[in-house]
């Protein structure tokens, strides 16, 4: 089971553990008092506390409320925070649409870069490949396959192999593994691996919007979801860009 940490008003004081569904999937939730007069030493010694339980209760990983400035605290008991990377790479295709457009460009090429072919690579470059006039793509052993099946296919051609300046003169480049040598020339980068570059803003179905809880973190909590079973690949969808590294 995954944690769960929300803030309640500071006037309901006691602090509570309780077991919370979302969407039909089990998040074992504490709650904590806080108000704008609440000391923080006293925020930081509940979080202790909250941080021990979960721990007692053998939770590993958990959803927070957003902005929440004491990881440390948490990383002593061992507990860390819900990996948002794979949900990132499923939503490659969409973040890189969105973020063309918030630019004004029309995405004629686009690179992908990766060290191994995962599902999410072949997804990626697959539907890149369907939706815009030239993909390079920057892939290991398994690229060339790949290739020869788009082309096979969908009629779809793909650039494998591409250099550094190729690389870096693509209007969108979707990063699924560090490369630090490359200078790119004022094109949309997605640094996918990177769990500190904010996920642009997600939406879902309002019938399933109405059912996620307020003042957690967003993306943390759908990636949870989406793990989980509980959300579908193609449910959780992307509005606009919110960040891009450029």
């Amino acid at each position: 089971m995954i944690g769960m940490i929300v803030w309640i008003p500071a006037e309901q004081r006691k602090l509570g553990v309780t077991e919370r569904r979302v969407m039909h999937m089990s998040f074992l939730c504490v709650q904590i008092p806080r108000g704008p007069r609440t000391p923080e030493w006293m925020l930081r010694r509940r979080i202790r506390w909250a941080a021990a339980k979960l721990h007692r209760l053998g939770i590993k990983q958990v959803v927070l409320p957003e902005d929440f400035p004491w990881l440390d605290v948490l990383e002593k008991k061992g507990l860390r925070t819900v990996e948002t990377t794979g949900l990132r790479r499923r939503l490659a295709v969409e973040w890189t649409r969105a973020a063309l457009e918030a630019r004004g460009m029309p995405g004629t090429q686009v690179a992908v870069s990766a060290q191994k072919m995962t599902p999410e690579v072949v997804r990626t470059v697959t539907e890149l490949a369907l939706r815009h006039r030239y993909v390079l793509a920057d892939l290991p052993r398994g690229g060339e396959e790949l290739c020869r099946r788009l082309r096979r296919e969908y009629g779809v051609s793909v650039q494998l192999g591409p250099d550094r300046e190729q690389l870096e003169r693509a209007e969108a480049l979707v990063l699924f593994d560090p490369r630090e040598d490359l200078k790119p020339q004022g094109a949309v980068v997605l640094e996918l691996y990177r769990e500190d570059v904010p996920l642009p803003e997600l939406e879902l179905p309002p019938a399933l919007e109405d059912q996620l809880p307020a003042g957690v973190s967003r993306g943390a909590l759908l990636a949870a979801l989406e793990e989980g079973g509980v959300l579908r690949y193609g449910q959780i969808t992307v509005k606009a860009p919110s960040c891009l590294t450029f």
